[in-house]
């Protein structure tokens, strides 16, 4: 029954999925560029740690739907416009990051940035190419959590009509026909555990040292 309705529905589905990878990429991608620079600051200055961390907890806890709805008003968007869905869920990613890009570069060794400063890097050149690279599989894990949360989250814009897989869930609902509400799980599982391995694999090309250390 799945395969036949993803057959007659393929172009819609096909869609669907697309306006969901971007949805819930994105925010990831924007998530992460806004969260390195406000982790880093929560690292170097620690009395900007505990501030910074409370604010991305607190705002972590507003729910999507809310956001969503709320987001047009603020921005001047339609409300059926993804941008908002991008908005909201790269605020979620930052708020998900900032605590795990602090302690990441918190946990780098002091020995390890002592000599790198010894060597000649200058500060910003130290965490780029000492810092962050060792604190790289630590971020790489909050990257997984966002960027599963976020598939999951994205499904929640189908309440206010944003095109995506959700839209199998409404659908379903409303009809009472449960294969669109399985094959929209199904088509979430997959998209999501297509990310975490793109993460994962991304990583370990990132970090080949780590390979080393362990076949040694």
């Amino acid at each position: 029954m799945i395969f036949g309705y993803l057959s007659d529905h393929r172009a819609e589905i096909t869609t669907w999925l697309e306006y969901h990878a971007w949805l819930s990429a994105l925010p990831v991608l924007l998530g992460l560029l806004i969260s390195l620079p406000l982790g880093w600051l929560a690292c170097r200055y620690r009395w900007l740690y505990g501030p910074l961390v409370t604010i991305a907890g607190l705002t972590y806890t507003i729910p999507s739907i809310a956001l969503f709805v709320v987001l047009p008003g603020l921005i001047g968007t339609k409300v059926l416009d993804p941008v908002n869905v991008a908005i909201a869920l790269t605020i979620y990613t930052v708020a998900l990051l900032v605590r795990v890009v602090a302690d990441g570069l918190s946990a780098v060794p002091d020995d390890v940035a002592q000599a790198a400063t010894a060597m000649g890097f200058q500060r910003l050149q130290r965490v780029i190419s000492v810092e962050l690279p060792i604190a790289l599989p630590v971020i790489a894990a909050g990257l997984r959590v966002a960027a599963v949360s976020n598939v999951s989250m994205v499904a929640v814009a189908s309440t206010i009509g944003v095109p995506e897989l959700g839209q199998l869930f409404t659908n379903g609902f409303q009809l009472s026909y449960f294969t669109p509400i399985i094959l929209g799980i199904v088509l979430c599982v997959l998209l999501a555990l297509t990310f975490d391995t793109v993460i994962v694999l991304a990583t370990r090309a990132l970090t080949p040292w780590r390979r080393a250390v362990k076949t040694s």
